[in-house]
């Protein structure tokens, strides 16, 4: 196992490397006025000079170095996020070329207005990702029915992928089966239950506010004409939502959507044949090639980041920051310290869950130290994990629905409303303390049992689902 190095700020340019030409230059050439800015520089690209500091950078031999980027690139929930872009891609494009997608896109126009278009979308996102516990598989699942809502009204792509981005985050960090609440549970010892009411006075302000804001804005989007549908082009979609609800594995559900449709496809289209179900399949993976390559390449560098001691850095950096907070408030300064601490460690890691297994026994420490109660911290860490899994254009949630509607991830991430909300409302929640839990924290020999050194679970970040 690779040992992490001494505590170093440098080790952190890579990545400010990346973020500086990636975004610095969709900046620059959309101020001067060059369509499709940020997708002149691909950010599977903008990332190389990064990686090569990396590999310059600390202790160790080149050999080392590489090993620990391939250990990074192939670990285990980078290898699970492909395989869910590969069999997204696969239903997407097979789902469209059976006419699923505009199907089920007319038939729910034809029934629901469109001011209440992007508000129902965001519900729907909450309702399935809470009950799957997988933003990924929600994303997955619901996506293309926003691309082409898209397609068919005046509502912006990059507010209909961000919406769908935000509801899913709102039921990932509620949501008693994923794995940013166990892993946020376990490292500060309290129940499910008791962050799940403390997380929820938090939550639930940002996600009706944004319901309003949503059904404000969808008034500006018009239809020009909802088109005929076919019940057996939309089954394929409610069979997999219907599959996601229950609790089923993302893989199985996924796959049991490509072959629905293909059987669709095969039985409605005189021209389908199983070479063309193929066909599909492939292009869709095709299509998930950058995001595959640049999760990969991201996972390898944000290990390369910890080899050379960044994330110690950073973890030690806001550890003293909180530790020194006793001339004020020493609470509101030690929640600050938690909430900054896993953010930072999300904007790095990409990862929300590995950000807060990175993060919890520090994150225990400072609150114990500053009196902060455990539901509190736990609810803190999932919180802005989630905030900024949300908002990071490279995190595996933003591509993915980027890649689905052919939009940039940075278009996505600036629609995720939700996201934003949470972000002020969960800051106001820290610098009012509102709410603190009203009783001790009862006494939970099992939720104190936790794991002191906590792993990721065996379904790592929004992992598949049994």
């Amino acid at each position: 196992m690779n040992h992490e190095g001494s505590p170093s700020s440098a080790a952190l340019t890579p990545l400010l490397l990346f973020l500086v030409l990636f975004v610095g230059t969709g900046a620059v050439l959309s101020a001067q006025g060059v369509e499709m800015a940020f997708y002149q520089l691909s950010a599977a690209v903008a990332i190389l000079p990064g990686i090569a500091l990396g590999l310059i950078q600390g202790r160790g031999g080149l050999n080392t170095k590489i090993n620990v980027f391939l250990k990074g690139a192939g670990e285990i929930s980078i290898v699970t996020m492909c395989m869910i872009y590969l069999l997204a891609g696969g239903f997407a494009a097979v789902a469209e070329s059976i006419g699923g997608v505009d199907a089920t896109v007319n038939l729910g126009l034809s029934y629901i207005p469109v001011r209440l278009v992007l508000p129902g979308l965001f519900a729907i996102a909450a309702f399935v990702a809470t009950a799957m516990g997988t933003s990924m598989g929600t994303v997955a699942a619901i996506a293309p029915i926003a691309a082409g809502i898209a397609q068919q009204t005046g509502i912006s792509g990059g507010l209909l992928m961000g919406t769908i981005v935000g509801g899913a985050m709102f039921g990932d960090n509620l949501s008693m089966i994923s794995d940013t609440t166990i892993a946020a549970t376990r490292t500060q010892g309290c129940a499910m239950s008791d962050k799940f009411k403390m997380n929820l006075k938090i939550v639930a302000p940002a996600a009706l506010a944004t319901l309003l804001l949503l059904g404000a804005v969808g008034v500006s989007g018009s239809v020009a004409h909802a088109g005929s549908w076919e019940f057996i082009r939309v089954a394929p979609y409610l069979v997999i939502l219907a599959l996601a609800l229950a609790g089923v594995n993302v893989f199985a559900v996924l796959a049991c959507g490509i072959l629905l449709a293909g059987g669709v496809g095969l039985a409605v289209l005189p021209d389908y044949s199983l070479l063309k179900l193929s066909g599909d399949i492939y292009s869709g993976f095709a299509s998930m090639h950058e995001i595959l390559v640049l999760s990969m390449l991201v996972g390898g560098l944000g290990e390369l980041i910890r080899f050379n001691g960044g994330l110690a850095w950073l973890l030690e950096r806001v550890n003293s920051l909180a530790r020194k907070a006793g001339r004020g408030n020493k609470r509101r300064s030690g929640e600050f310290g938690i909430a900054a601490l896993v953010s930072f460690a999300d904007i790095c890691t990409a990862n929300n869950t590995v950000a807060i297994i990175l993060t919890g026994n520090l994150a225990r420490g400072i609150a114990s130290d500053t009196g902060v109660d455990p539901r509190r911290s736990a609810s803190l860490l999932d919180i802005f994990s989630c905030v900024f899994q949300g908002l990071t254009p490279y995190a595996a949630q933003v591509l993915l629905a980027g890649s689905i509607a052919g939009i940039s991830p940075v278009a996505v991430a600036g629609g995720n409303w939700y996201c934003m909300l949470l972000a002020g409302i969960s800051l106001a929640a820290v610098a009012t303390g509102w709410p603190q839990p009203k009783n001790p924290m009862p006494d939970d020999p099992q939720a104190r049992a936790a794991d002191p050194e906590p792993r990721l679970p065996s379904e790592a970040v929004d992992a598949p689902r049994t």
